[in-house]
């Protein structure tokens, strides 16, 4: 959830390993067909009916894409693909199917390739899910959002309960076995029980994967503009805290792992690409507000389609400068202390002085005395983490933990 002994034996001793070479790529699609009531992401709306098979606005962005694509260098064969949005169910399967022949041709495909797409329900048929079968699509994420027709109207979401019944059926047909299922809690006059059902239904429909996000408010929005956070009718910050602690309880009793604040898996589903991003290691992003992380340095791309085509126009461009080793310290806590397998001690403390490794841990000492986050080594966790994370972790507890989240990071980012 979004809202996230003082071990004096640490040894801060060696050096981290040299970054890696991005291994992960994260490709934004736009194209939507209206914009829903809470979205800030940078979408193009096209509509209800709009075929963009042949569209003018999909060759361009196309072309910028793979324009942009073409200056990346320097990558090991990618592990995974991510087609996210916008609505990538919408984008046409030609395309789709050159945007990855050339992500292979440059970078190379790891034997273990894990390709995401983000897909809503009635955006997309049978034969459709089959030609992503054949493209190398093996992880689909489909956007739920809620299973009550009220809910998702007042999102302003572009389908209805039929079409989520509807989509779940075909991924069954068609024997799609990696897929995840989003819901958003929080919503104005959502109950405990309209939450409560939802969890239900998402675990009939049996994903491998699942997110609960809580919704948030964005300025610039139509509920930002509708809606005061914590105001009625939206639910106050106690009852979203129930909504919580209710997903953690179903979706683990029904046996998914709650590795990340927002995301639970069953077990080897976690998605490989979002861990990514958590662990804080480097990535390539293309397309209109995507972001990168590449050499130690943050570089996000205009939102707008004009600004977007003119910076694509412009490369290459000079690097930008890497984050300082401070703030790659505070982008580990804050990226790490979302995951359940937390943040190795060793590199987190090695630069800090003496006085603000003791602030440190003055800082943490009543959430651990409390019981919201934890001291742990690496084989107590399992064979997940990679070789080189060993030692001893700090991680928050699920879920009283990850609801203090916010807080605990909070004071943490003053003392540092």
């Amino acid at each position: 959830m979004m809202t996230i002994r003082e071990a004096k034996i640490l040894d801060k001793s060696g050096a981290d390993p040299p970054p890696s070479l991005p291994r992960a790529a994260y490709i934004h699609l736009p194209f939507c067909r209206q914009r829903c009531f809470y979205c800030d992401f940078p979408i193009v709306a096209v509509g209800p009916r709009q075929d963009l098979g042949a569209s003018r606005l999909v060759q361009d962005y196309e072309a910028a894409l793979i324009q942009e694509i073409q200056t990346a260098t320097g990558s090991a064969p990618l592990t995974s693909v991510f087609f996210g949005g916008g609505t990538p169910s919408l984008f046409p399967l030609d395309a789709l199917e050159r945007l990855l022949v050339r992500l292979e041709k440059l970078f190379g495909f790891g034997a273990d390739l894990e390709i995401s797409l983000e897909i809503d329900p009635g955006t997309f048929d049978l034969p459709q899910l089959r030609r992503y079968q054949d493209l190398g699509i093996n992880r689909l994420s489909l956007g739920v959002q809620a299973f009550q027709d009220y809910h998702l109207t007042a999102l302003g979401r572009h389908h209805r309960r039929r079409d989520i019944d509807e989509a779940i059926n075909l991924l069954r047909q068609v024997g799609f076995e990696n897929w995840s299922l989003d819901l958003i809690s929080g919503l104005p006059g959502q109950t405990l029980e309209d939450w409560r059902q939802s969890l239900t239904e998402a675990l009939a429909a049996g994903p491998s994967h699942l997110s609960g996000y809580d919704l948030a408010v964005e300025p610039g929005t139509v509920f930002g503009k509708r809606f005061q956070p914590e105001a009625a009718p939206l639910p106050p910050q106690e009852l979203t805290a129930q909504m919580y602690s209710l997903a953690h309880e179903t979706l683990t009793q029904g046996g998914f792992d709650h590795y990340e604040i927002s995301n639970y898996a069953r077990p080897g589903r976690q998605c490989r690409h979002n861990l990514v991003y958590w662990r804080n290691q480097a990535y390539y992003g293309f397309g209109l507000g995507a972001a990168s992380y590449l050499d130690g340095a943050r570089v996000s791309r205009p939102r707008t389609r004009a600004e977007y085509y003119a910076w694509v126009q412009s490369l290459p461009q000079a690097p930008e400068p890497p984050l300082s080793r401070r703030e790659q310290l505070l982008e580990t806590l804050m990226l790490g202390l979302r995951l359940r397998e937390g943040v190795a001690l060793k590199p987190l403390l090695k630069d800090l002085s003496p006085k603000e490794e003791r602030a440190f841990w003055r800082c943490l000492e009543p959430y651990l005395q409390e019981g919201y986050g934890e001291i742990f080594d690496m084989e107590e966790h399992g064979p997940e983490l990679k070789p080189g994370d060993g030692g001893q972790r700090l991680r928050l507890t699920a879920p009283e933990g990850f609801l203090r989240s916010n807080r605990i990071l909070a004071d943490l980012f003053a003392v540092l």
